[in-house]
Formats: C-alpha cells, structure tokens, sequence
C-alpha cells in the first residue's frame, strides 16, 4: 500500500525569552524539527543569540498523510550536556486546509513549553507545503488561464492582479434578535 505524502519547507527563524530553570539561556540554542521519531532535522546551533537566538534556518521535511503534528524541540547545549528548553507541537491543520491556500508562505509564532508544562517562550517560524499550486480562482472558473485574465477575485489596493483576500468569521455570541 502506498503512503502519500507532502514535503514541508519549515524556516525556523528565531525564538524569544528562552529560559532554562527561570534563568535566560546564555548560548548554544537549537531547534529539532520532528514529523515522526524517524523523520527529524536540526537546525545549526545559535552560540551568541542568548534568550533571543536568531537561527533562520530553513527545513525540508517529508510529512505522511496520516501526520497530525509537526514538534519544535528547543534544546541548549552547555558544558553539562544537552538541555530541552521547550516544545510546541503544530498541528498540521494550521498550514494545511483551512482559510489560507496549502502552498502559500505561512510566518507563525507558537508558545513553547518547558519538560514541566510552563510557559516557556515563543519560537518563530514559516512553512510552505510544497505542492503544485493551483489556483483557486481558476478552478472556479473552469480550469482556464488564471485569475487576472477572467477577471475573478478582489482587487487589492487598486491594483489589478485579483489577489485572493482570505477572512475570518466572527461570532459574537449573540441571537441576532438581541441586538434591538
């Protein structure tokens, strides 16, 4: 049986407040990059960024269908060993599906957590699902020529490319008879 499976292109690029023992970490920070315990990357060792490491780094992974979470694994080495500073688990269903197109570049920030489950800093990255782009409004419009030429989508600061503008709905909370 084959496994279809999507390529991630993961920039990790920095991270903020990082601490190990409530104290900033001084040096030597990493990320490891993980779709499966057979399927990581690394990223190189940031040794002067301190609590605020910089790594800009960028990943390819392959992630199997059946994946649900891509784990960030914030480490430091010091002269005692290696230290986990802090994981935060991305759920696959944040870059894939959803509001935005699966193939667009995605900047995200997620809060990591330290071994005992604190709070523990935020670590920046981008993703791309590298995936044959289509685009959306020219399927709609019957799989030809591209979105400018048929004249779908919204303009965008009145230039004329159609770009797609994606939107979030709100709910309030309230009947709408309420509101009177």
């Amino acid at each position: 049986m084959e496994t279809k499976s999507r390529t991630l292109e993961i920039t990790v690029l920095s991270a903020e407040d990082l601490r190990i023992d409530n104290k900033p970490v001084k040096k030597n920070a990493y990320v490891v990059v993980s779709v499966d315990p057979f399927n990581n990357k690394a990223t190189k060792v940031d040794g002067e960024g301190g609590s605020y490491p910089s790594w800009n780094d960028k990943l390819v992974v392959e992630i199997p269908s059946q994946t649900r979470f891509v784990t960030l694994l914030v480490k430091c080495k010091g002269s005692r060993g290696e230290k986990t500073v802090g994981l935060a688990r991305i759920p696959v269903t944040d870059f894939v599906g959803g509001y935005s197109p699966a193939a667009c570049l995605q900047f995200l920030s997620y809060r990591l957590r330290d071994p005992k489950g604190l709070k523990n800093g935020i670590i920046n990255v981008s993703l791309r699902v590298k995936e044959p782009l289509q685009d959306c409004s020219s399927q709609a419009a019957g799989g030809g020529g591209n979105a400018a030429a048929t004249g779908l989508g919204i303009p965008i600061d009145g230039r004329r490319d159609y770009g797609v503008v994606t939107g979030i709905p709100i709910w309030t909370g309230y009947p709408s008879n309420s509101l009177y």
